[in-house]
């Protein structure tokens, strides 16, 4: 591979890693702005911090010896403002990650877990003792860990030695094969829901969502202690090795993208690299001897750590300032008060508009719907049927083992449920019937109707069904495009959205094709008049129909959107990949934090003010009618 230098301003690329740097003139901008010790830690000089986590306004820190050091802000009776908790080891803790400060995890030597529920730290894993000895146990379950990721909805993965690998699915921890015995010292999850693992003599792996392991294919040789996703398929790497040329042991920095790794040299050595993190637009970078650098762009500046102590890890904090923790009870930060840079005022803390459901089932969910007497349903992979009943959502009993895309209840005779095998079944309130078998391979993705003697169903190889009360018929088309979402205003005004751009118009007689102008697939259309219609898209495609013409919206998203609905209490919205949530406000469209790294299949906007989104994972979240 061949490696390359770089100097000043790097070559351009649509995917450039950051944003240009505008205020060359602030001298607190962060290649200026000197990095100095958080005053009274309550860690000794022979203490080592390896990691940490920071959020509601506090701040953990672990190290050697089960050291585990708490900020919240207040002092203890003795006055310290960093506190020492009670711990069940006395274990070097390697790493930590939580999604809030009542759910914490932190892995370390000899395969311990510990959990932190709010209250107390309680041990899950390892430190297995063996009986007849006294010693610890040479047993798998002991194997030292040295790094943990997860995701927002309580997932984690933590790494370590002879390439232990270990999933927590949100209740239990289990081993998950790896393909290799080298030691592993880095994890990170991508907001698209891949995860990667880092280790030494160029170890990396990935893994994909049906939870397999492989091993990329990188020609370096270089000892990785530190991982960042910077996409789904793109990441930042540090570590370091022995170069022969170079007479001595040098860190390096490297980059994973479009399948190639490339070492990225600089004018100044580095040294060995323990941690990378986002950081002010840029990459945050700490390693050995009080090393500290900014990276953006491609250009690498080195930080004034005033310390020659090695540093672990980076913590982030809420205001996008930083901590760097290392050798010495160091604890380090650029911010000018600590304090203020650890939580924002109270007035800057927003709720936020969505919140997760409690979710009956692991499945992936496909479909909403909403019934005449504002009853909701949704439907997803083997023959999944919940119902909301007040709060909660139930499961219905199964129509059969397919998945279902596609539910619909006009109010009267029963709900439908259709998907896989072109098969659709009617539920009377106690059982599932097949209503109609269409014979073929062909999956349905989308149902609509004017009520119980006309409902419209779409689906693959431009399938389109069409039910009069007495029985169904298959209507052509004029396309073999898969058709992915219907909308209708009445039986003369329906439309079907699908591949490449492809938009079908029926006007009560045929279906013929409705330009929109663009090569997207479409994957959701909705619409609250014939004069203003939306449909939405691959990549971030968002078109908007205003009686006369389509015109292309822009949303700078990278993320897939994959449904769109709206009602006069509840407004508009369009959900996708990744969590991310759109919302029309006031004739824009502005991005909603889900608090979901999951992939949002169908969102439905109720007559009472509510918005359901549903997704991967039997990810049901809900906007709230308030927000």
């Amino acid at each position: 591979m061949t490696q390359t230098r770089h100097a000043g301003s790097p070559q351009a690329d649509r995917r450039r890693f950051f944003r240009q740097l505008l205020d060359g003139g602030n001298a607190n901008r962060p290649q200026r702005a000197p990095w100095r010790r958080v005053p009274e830690v309550g860690a000794g000089d022979g203490d080592v911090l390896w990691s940490g986590w920071a959020g509601d306004g506090e701040v953990f820190v672990v190290g050697d010896e089960g050291m585990v050091l708490r900020y919240t802000g207040a002092p203890d009776d003795a006055g310290q403002q960093w506190q020492r908790m009670q711990v069940p080891t006395n274990l070097p803790l390697h790493g930590l990650w939580g999604t809030a400060r009542d759910q914490l995890i932190a892995v370390g030597w000899m395969g311990t877990v510990l959990h932190f529920d709010g209250r107390a730290w309680q041990a899950v894993r390892g430190g297995v003792i063996d009986e007849e000895s006294g010693r610890f146990a040479p047993c798998v379950e002991n194997t030292p860990l040295f790094a943990i990721d997860g995701t927002a909805r309580g997932e984690a993965w933590a790494v370590g030695d002879d390439g232990m690998i270990l999933h927590f699915d949100g209740a239990q921890w289990r081993t998950e094969e790896s393909p290799t015995q080298v030691n592993l010292r880095a994890v990170a999850c991508t907001p698209g829901g891949r995860v990667y693992a880092a280790g030494g003599e160029g170890t990396v792996l990935e893994r994909s969502h049906d939870g397999r392991w492989t091993r990329l294919d990188c020609p370096l040789g270089s000892g990785f202690h530190a991982l960042l996703a910077v996409g789904d398929d793109e990441l930042l790497l540090g570590g370091g090795r022995y170069f022969i040329d170079q007479g001595g042991f040098r860190g390096e920095l490297v980059r994973y993208r479009n399948g190639e790794f490339q070492a990225l040299t600089f004018e100044t050595p580095l040294r060995r690299l323990r941690a990378l993190k986002a950081y002010k637009d840029g990459v945050l970078i700490v390693g050995d001897q009080g090393h500290l650098y900014y990276l953006k762009d491609l250009r690498l500046d080195r930080l004034e750590s005033n310390s020659r102590h090695d540093l672990m890890d980076i913590v982030p904090l809420p205001t996008g300032e930083a901590l760097a923790v290392g050798d010495f009870g160091t604890i380090m930060t650029a911010a000018p008060d600590f304090t203020e840079a650890l939580a924002p005022p109270p007035a800057a803390v927003r709720p936020k508009a969505w919140e997760a459901m409690a979710s009956p089932t692991d499945r992936q969910l496909w479909g909403l719907w909403e019934a005449p007497d504002g009853t909701c349903y949704a439907c997803g992979e083997a023959g999944t049927v919940l119902r909301l009943a007040g709060e909660a959502w139930e499961l219905l009993p199964a129509p059969s083992e397919l998945a279902v895309h596609c539910v619909w209840d006009a109010g009267h005779g029963g709900l439908f449920a259709a998907g896989q095998l072109g098969r659709i079944y009617r539920f009377d309130g106690e059982r599932w019937q097949l209503h109609f078998d269409l014979h073929l391979d062909l999956t349905i993705l989308a149902m609509w109707g004017t009520g119980p003697d006309s409902l419209y169903a779409v689906g693959d190889e431009g399938l389109v069904l069409h039910f009069d009360g007495l029985g169904w018929r298959r209507m052509p088309s004029g396309t073999a495009s898969a058709l992915y979402g219907l909308w209708g205003l009445d039986d003369e005004h329906l439309l079907a959205v699908g591949d490449f751009g492809l938009v079908l118009r029926y006007n009560g007689r045929e279906w013929a094709e409705f330009n929109v102008g663009t090569e997207s697939f479409l994957y959701g259309v909705w619409g609250r008049a014939l004069d203003d219609i939306y449909a939405v898209g691959l990549s971030g495609a968002l078109a908007h129909f205003n009686g006369q013409r389509w015109q292309l919206e822009p949303t700078r998203l990278r993320d897939d959107l994959l449904g769109i609905s709206g009602s006069p209490a509840a407004g508009v919205s369009a959900v996708g990949t990744r969590g991310c949530a759109l919302r029309l406000t006031e004739g824009q469209w502005l991005s909603e934090e889900t608090g979901t790294e999951a992939g949002l299949r169908a969102v439905c906007a109720t007559r009472g003010g509510a918005t359901y989104a549903v997704g991967d994972r039997g990810t049901i979240m809900r906007r709230r009618p308030e927000a």
